[in-house]
C-alpha cells in the first residue's frame, strides 16, 4: 500500500512509516458513524472543530492541529482512511492546504466526517476555484469503493452547484478522483488534457479540449448497480398517473421486479405504442420517477439531422457536442432515463442519414461514440422508453431493441370517470375554485364524452373541462352566483 509524504523536503527522503489502514464504504453521506477518515485520540481529545492541515513531519502519516491565533501546534497520526479518499488526502497534504475538520471522538478516535478549505495565518486558498473541495468530496461519497464559512459551522455545505471548468480544477479533479472514472475515459482524459495544455496547436483546439473535459469531468459516471424499487410504491405511483390500464400497469411492474432480481437495467427499453392522447409521455414521466433517476427527452419528429444527436467534428470552429451527449451534462449522471418521443416520426434528412438509426447504438448499451467528445460514453445506465402512434413506420432493427407495450384508447366509460374524477378536479384546483361551485351532472358528463367519441385520447376532454371550470368562474364572479350546475342543455350550448 502506497504511504503518504507530506513532508515537501528536499533533504534526503526517509522510507515514512504507514500509520493508518484504509476501509471500503459506499456510504453517500459522511457521518461520526461513517467517517472519511480517523485521527489518533488516546494522547489528547480533539476539538469538534480543528484546524490544520495534513503532514509527514518525521516519518508518519499524520495531520498537524494548529488554530488561527496560536503559534502552537501537534500532531495525530492517521489510523484509518475511507478507500475512495486516499487520493483526496495526499493531494491536500502535497498541497499543503489549510482545513477545518467536523469531527467526534470515539472509542476508534477522532472520526472526521466534514472537511472544509479554510485560509488563515496570511495563508491562501490553494485549490482552484471556491466549492472545489466540497464538490469532489461529494464526488467522492457519490463514488462506489475501488461558499465561505458560515458562522454555524455545522450549516452543511455543498458543492453541487459547482462545475469544474478552469483546467487547473480538470487536473485536481484527475489527481484526486481520476480512478472514479470509466478506464476510457480516464485515457481520454489524459490526452485531451494535454491538448489544452499544449502549445503546439491552435488556440480553437485548446479550447474544444478543454470545453470537452469540463463537459466529461462535470457528469457523475455511475456504476450500473441499481438499488431494489419497491413495487407497491411503484403500483403507487402508476395509480396516481394513470386510470385504469392494468395490463400496462402490470408489464411495467414486471419490468420493476426483474431490475429488483438483477439489479440491472432490462436489455431492452420501453415502447409505447398507442393513439395520440392516451396517456404515453405521462407513463413514461411515471418510470422515471418509479426509477428515481433524471430524464430527458428527445422529440425525433423535431430532428431531422443525424448531427443533431452525433454533435459536430472539433474541426469547425461552432463546433458543439450533440443532444445526447448534452442530455448526459445537463442531468450530470451517467444513469438516467432517455425519453424518445414519436419514434414513428423520425424523418430522413436529406441524404445524410437517417436520425432514427443513431439511436441504434445509444439502445445496445455498448456505449455511444459523440463527434465532438471523440470519445465512446458507456451507456450501460441509460434506460430507452419512446412513444409511438404507429408502429409500422418504425424500422425492424430498432423496433428489436424494445419492448413493445400497446396503449389502447379508452373506453367511454372510462372517459367518463376519468373526466368526473381526474379532468375536471384538476381544472378546478388550477382555477381556485371548489367542487360544490361547478358541478356537471351525470347526464352532461356522458354529453361531453359523446361529443368527442371520434377522437382519440382524452386531451379533448381536458380542454372541456377547462371550458365548463372557466364558464362557471364567470358566471360566479359577473352573475354573482354561489355555484353553477351544469345540465345536457348548458353543455350542449356552451360547445355549439
Amino acid at each position: 500500500m502506497r504511504v503518504f509524504d507530506f513532508s515537501n523536503q528536499t533533504e534526503e527522503k526517509v522510507n515514512p512509516e504507514c500509520t493508518y489502514t484504509t476501509f471500503r464504504s459506499n456510504e453517500e453521506i459522511s457521518t461520526p458513524e461513517h467517517p472519511i477518515f480517523v485521527l489518533d485520540n488516546k494522547e489528547k481529545e480533539h476539538a469538534h472543530h480543528s484546524t490544520g492541515f495534513f503532514t509527514n513531519p518525521t516519518k508518519r502519516t499524520a495531520f498537524e492541529f494548529k488554530e488561527e491565533n496560536s503559534k502552537e501546534s501537534y500532531t495525530a497520526d492517521i489510523l484509518k482512511v475511507d478507500s475512495r479518499f486516499v487520493g483526496l488526502v495526499r493531494w491536500l497534504g502535497d498541497n499543503h492546504i489549510n482545513v477545518r475538520l467536523s469531527g467526534e471522538n470515539t472509542a476508534e478516535g477522532y472520526a472526521v466526517y466534514k472537511i472544509r478549505e479554510i485560509a488563515f495565518g496570511g495563508g491562501t486558498k490553494l485549490s482552484a476555484e471556491d466549492g472545489f473541495l466540497q464538490f469532489m468530496i461529494d464526488r467522492l461519497l457519490a463514488s462506489d469503493a475501488p461558499e465561505e464559512e458560515a458562522e454555524d459551522e455545522d450549516k452543511e455545505e455543498l458543492g453541487d452547484d459547482m462545475k469544474i471548468t478552469s483546467l487547473q480544477s480538470i487536473t485536481d479533479f484527475l489527481t484526486c478522483a481520476g480512478k472514479t472514472l470509466p478506464d476510457n475515459i480516464r485515457l481520454w482524459a489524459r490526452r485531451n488534457l494535454a491538448v489544452a495544455r499544449s502549445h503546439e496547436v491552435s488556440p480553437e483546439e485548446k479550447r474544444h479540449a478543454q470545453r470537452a473535459l469540463s463537459i466529461m469531468m462535470n457528469i457523475q459516471w455511475k456504476s450500473n448497480y441499481f438499488e431494489a424499487i419497491d413495487p407497491e410504491y411503484a403500483r403507487q405511483v402508476l395509480d396516481e398517473e394513470l386510470y385504469g390500464m392494468e395490463r400496462v400497469k402490470q408489464r411495467i411492474i414486471e419490468t420493476i421486479i426483474q431490475i429488483n432480481r438483477t439489479h440491472t437495467l432490462p436489455a431492452y427499453g420501453l415502447l409505447l405504442v398507442g393513439p395520440a392522447g392516451t396517456g404515453k409521455s405521462q407513463i413514461a414521466y411515471a418510470v422515471a420517477r418509479i426509477l428515481k433517476l433524471p430524464w430527458t427527452t428527445l422529440d425525433m419528429s423535431s430532428i431531422n439531422d443525424p448531427e443533431q444527436l452525433t454533435g459536430s467534428s472539433r474541426i469547425y470552429a461552432n463546433a458543439k457536442p450533440g443532444i445526447i451527449m448534452e442530455a448526459f451534462s445537463a442531468a450530470r449522471e451517467s444513469n438516467l432515463v432517455f425519453i424518445i418521443n414519436e419514434l414513428d416520426k423520425a424523418a430522413s434528412s436529406k441524404g445524410s442519414g437517417n436520425p432514427a438509426d443513431v439511436l441504434l447504438t445509444l439502445l445496445d448499451n455498448l456505449g455511444f461514440t459523440d463527434n465532438y467528445m471523440e470519445c465512446m460514453v458507456p451507456t450501460g445506465g441509460v434506460y430507452p422508453i419512446a412513444t409511438a402512434n404507429n408502429k409500422d413506420q418504425i424500422s425492424a432493427p430498432l423496433m428489436s431493441r424494445f419492448a413493445v407495450i400497446d396503449i389502447p384508447d379508452y373506453t367511454k366509460e372510462e372517459k367518463m370517470i376519468i373526466f368526473t374524477k381526474f379532468s375536471l378536479p384538476k381544472v378546478l384546483r388550477r382555477m381556485g375554485l371548489r367542487e360544490g361551485e361547478c358541478i356537471v351532472t351525470p347526464e352532461a358528463v356522458e354529453a361531453v364524452v359523446d361529443l368527442y367519441a371520434h377522437t382519440t385520447g382524452i386531451r379533448d376532454l381536458e380542454q372541456a373541462a377547462e371550458h365548463i371550470a372557466a364558464n362557471a368562474l364567470y358566471r360566479i364572479e359577473v352573475n354573482k352566483v354561489e355555484n353553477v350546475t351544469f345540465d345536457v342543455a348548458m353543455v350542449k350550448e356552451l360547445f355549439e
